[in-house]
């Protein structure tokens, strides 16, 4: 007996998903720009194109078209969500690539401190302000202890791509301070994306002491694996990937390797941006990773599909949900949390490490930045139902304030470690070097 062929995807269906990715990539492509233009990181150009073509302005201009864009049967948008979550485990998958474990020797104990109270303290913040929160926030019947943890880790990320893509801009990512700042982002990307997936595997199996132990296992198991049997095997098929002179097998192979890795954590009921990560991490410290042939794959992903992502993230903010007044008032106190507890964590980081307020300032500012990483955990958070709208539109804003407010922070920051830098030293205005972060400042005579 013959099988049915299945259907392929109906006329109107592929005409409303290829109108919608056109659209949402004009959009952020422009935006995105627009953003650069005015020192602005893009990502917030490219979420406000999803919230122009969202419910926040084109659905209420224009309800009747907005409603044939964007139907609410779920198997369109999931096309759609199926678009953007090959380019965010993609893009997932490159951010693990470029992160720079030498960094993180180099720089030792400062950056370990820094880190560590940097993401300690937002944590803990976070989960008291989920807990504090009222249960209209809470979407269907959402354990209260899972959403606050959730929203922990949501406030205690940062964004290495941000963080970078900032550093560079100001000409500061060979400079100490860059060098530091990025060494700490490592190191909370790593710890970041780690509880993202415990709390995840906990938000699906439930809060039982077995199951519980089962989701803090399963992500040190994925760990254990990765470095003792997904080491060599990665490094063996980058190598012969390499034998080609084309990067086009090095491209595949790579992608390759990221969503295999997606699959198996996916599998395990894990998310699978952590597989992507872990793989992507695989890739850059396998010692076979060759950047000029991977470039293809990184401008792919970074220019078109990162893009797409984000704007989609844009469609399910509902700026109109902050006109409630419990809104704005939990969307203030997230963002001050947020804020807060991140400058403080990394700042008594700093003078632990013996650094000044200025240094300690310049690392807070750095390290707030949350962007990319901050969008990617919000549209988890979604897809589990352990966000709202009105929760997940609260994170996104977080994610697009920090980011704006970093550089100019940053910037006042170094200005005054510079000057602090000359007068220590006895220097003219435009004169030497600021000192090492890692070591003492100089002694006072």
């Amino acid at each position: 007996m013959s099988s049915v062929p299945v259907p392929a995807i109906a006329h109107h269906s592929l005409l409303v998903l290829l109108l919608q990715l056109a659209l949402l990539l004009l959009l952020a492509l422009s935006l995105g720009q627009l953003a650069a233009w005015f020192k602005m990181p893009a990502i917030v150009g490219e979420l406000f194109a999803g919230v122009i073509l969202g419910p926040s302005v084109l659905g209420h201009t224009l309800p009747d078209f907005a409603d044939w864009l964007l139907p609410k049967q779920p198997e369109q948008m999931h096309l759609l969500d199926a678009v953007g979550q090959l380019g965010v485990l993609l893009l997932v998958g490159v951010t693990g690539m470029e992160l720079k474990f030498d960094l993180v020797k180099r720089r030792g104990a400062t950056a370990v401190r820094v880190s560590l109270a940097g993401l300690l303290l937002p944590l803990a913040l976070g989960v008291g302000t989920g807990l504090l929160l009222p249960s209209s926030f809470l979407p269907g019947d959402t354990s209260p202890t899972v959403f606050a943890l959730f929203l922990g880790v949501a406030l205690c990320v940062s964004a290495i791509p941000v963080i970078a893509k900032m550093l560079l801009d100001m000409n500061l990512l060979h400079r100490e301070v860059g060098q530091l700042t990025l060494a700490s982002g490592v190191i909370d990307d790593v710890i970041g994306w780690f509880l993202l997936s415990i709390v995840s595997a906990m938000a699906t199996a439930g809060l039982t002491t077995g199951k519980i132990a089962v989701s803090l296992l399963y992500p040190l198991g994925v760990v254990v694996f990765a470095l003792l049997v997904g080491r060599p095997v990665v490094r063996m098929a980058l190598r012969a990937a390499n034998r080609s002179p084309q990067p086009g097998p090095t491209v595949a192979m790579a992608a390759l390797i990221v969503l295999l890795g997606s699959v198996a954590t996916h599998a395990m009921g894990l998310e699978a941006v952590f597989g992507a990560f872990v793989c992507g991490v695989l890739i850059g410290t396998s010692g076979e990773l060759d950047q000029e042939k991977l470039a293809p794959l990184r401008t792919t992903v970074l220019a078109l599909l990162a893009p797409i992502y984000f704007a989609t993230a844009g469609l399910r903010m509902d700026l109109t949900a902050l006109t409630r007044p419990v809104v704005l008032a939990a969307a203030c106190a997230v963002l001050a949390v947020a804020i807060l507890g991140k400058f403080a964590g990394a700042y008594i980081g700093a003078k632990m490490s013996g650094l000044n307020r200025w240094e300690a300032l310049a690392l807070g500012a750095g390290m707030n930045s949350r962007g990319v990483i901050e969008v990617i955990v919000a549209m988890v958070g979604l897809r589990l139902g352990i966000l709202g709208p009105e929760t997940y539109t609260i994170i996104i804003l977080v994610a697009i304030v920090t980011s704006l407010m970093a550089p100019p922070i940053l910037r006042a920051a170094m200005a005054r470690i510079e000057e602090n830098a000359e007068t220590e030293m006895g220097m003219g205005v435009g004169s030497g070097k600021p000192r090492d972060l890692a070591s003492p400042p100089p002694a006072k005579v």
